[in-house]
């Protein structure tokens, strides 16, 4: 038996890095930015949840702050699982049987 999270116990990784992270250090986004070496827009899409977590940006983190990227990448699946999850009744699959 498979268990399943319930898509509200599921957690952008954006926003667990925006509070518990970025502003925890006291690190605005620009700075975050310029330090990342990318755009404001970039940081700004993720940390507000707009966009998911590259694993290059994971990589980014970890090595700004010591969080591991694997870590990361593991929230964003998580997260992106339960999202899928929650519309499950609206993908439609027909089911495939081994050939005879």
């Amino acid at each position: 038996m498979a268990l399943t999270m319930h898509p509200s116990l599921a957690v952008h990784p954006g926003d667990w890095l925006k509070t518990e992270i970025v502003e925890a250090h006291g690190v605005t986004i620009n700075r975050l930015a310029e330090s990342f070496h990318v755009s404001r827009q970039a940081i700004s899409n993720l940390l507000n949840g707009r966009a998911a977590l590259s694993a290059e940006m994971a990589i980014r983190f970890e090595k700004a702050f010591g969080i591991a990227a694997d870590t990361l990448m593991r929230m964003q699946t998580a997260y992106d699982l339960a999202q899928a999850r929650a519309r499950e009744s609206d993908i439609v699959v027909d089911r495939i049987l081994k050939a005879a």
